[in-house]
């Protein structure tokens, strides 16, 4: 029988095991507390300079997620130094390095061991301020849903496994994926925002979904305004879509009410299982555009693409 850890009460504790969030987070003093999280997994493009650069910056992205700066990171690899040449993982953590500098952080060592095929991530440390966290829970009735990145990075990266994208495809993913959400968080700084999650895994839909239950609401998304990689939405069509994407969809399907004009293709890309998503970001109306205002001047790409409604809790209605 599977025991899972219990969770820990603690004066200090913020944000800990008995809430899924994107990282824990621990009040050191009045003004500072620390944020830690820890992430990996096998490549997802076949360069590995790209694959590091990915790996870190999905690794850092749970920092921003949670309103927080890293501050230093720690190498997690696994390598099979029998069968591939070192070079490779030179070029895996040179990737990694260059976006945790690219972060503002420092890289203070890491950890390796044998393995039979090539892993790698990070052990990461931000700070923020104890009254600064950002959670899941906490969207109202009436927010906006802003989006920073695009979706469909699932079914490309099931295509590029399988030799069928092309390299300008292939860039674009991999510039998408390796993009820090350092701008996204900045863009922040100053506003009212309620809730803050970044999309990965569980794809947009299952991740809304945490953030509609940790805040006790209903979302309302608008299909059409949903970015997704133009790729993808070809892809799709001819069953791209790997299997943690067909896994979401069926998943998020127990709190998930699609309008019949949605097609079975584009609730398959909102599930699509995502390498370092953007932020999915819950603010009042008019702190929502200015957030908007503010991630154009850095450059950043948003999307509105929903709200914070009333209904059932824990639900989301996409139409």
């Amino acid at each position: 029988m599977l025991m899972l850890p219990l969770a820990e009460s603690h004066p200090d504790l913020i944000v800990g095991l008995e809430r899924a969030d994107d990282a824990g987070v621990f009040r050191l003093t009045d003004d500072i507390a620390l944020i830690q999280t820890v992430d990996y997994f096998t490549p997802v493009v076949d360069d590995p300079y790209d694959f590091g650069r990915i790996a870190a910056a999905n690794a850092l992205s749970d920092v921003y997620a949670m309103g927080g700066r890293p501050i230093t990171a720690m190498n997690l690899v696994g390598f099979p130094v029998k069968d591939l040449p070192l070079e490779m993982l030179a070029e895996i953590l040179r990737g990694g390095r260059e976006k945790i500098q690219e972060a503002g952080a420092v890289l203070v060592g890491g950890h390796s061991v044998e393995d039979k095929e090539p892993k790698y991530g990070l052990a990461v440390t931000g700070i923020v301020h104890p009254e600064r966290v950002l959670t899941k829970a906490g969207a109202r009735p009436g927010d906006v849903l802003v989006l920073t990145k695009p979706l469909g990075i699932g079914v490309i990266t099931t295509a590029i496994k399988g030799g069928l994208a092309e390299e300008g495809v292939i860039r674009e993913a991999v510039e998408v994926m390796a993009t820090l959400n350092k701008g996204a968080a900045e863009a922040m700084e100053g506003l009212t925002v309620h809730a803050c999650t970044d999309i990965t895994g569980f794809g947009l839909l299952g991740h809304a979904g945490e953030m509609a239950r940790a805040s006790g609401v209903r979302l309302r998304l608008y299909s059409e305004r949903v970015p997704i990689l133009p790729a993808a939405e070809e892809y799709v069509k001819f069953g791209l879509a790997p299997g943690g994407t067909r896994a979401n969809l069926e998943y998020v399907s127990s709190f998930t009410q699609f309008a019949p004009v949605i097609t079975e293709e584009k609730r398959l890309l909102l599930a699509d299982a995502i390498t370092s998503g953007g932020l999915l970001v819950a603010l009042p109306p008019a702190e929502g555009e200015k957030y908007l205002e503010n991630l154009r001047e850095k450059g950043v790409k948003g999307w509105h693409i929903g709200e914070v409604v009333t209904g059932e809790p824990g639900t989301i209605e996409v139409v």
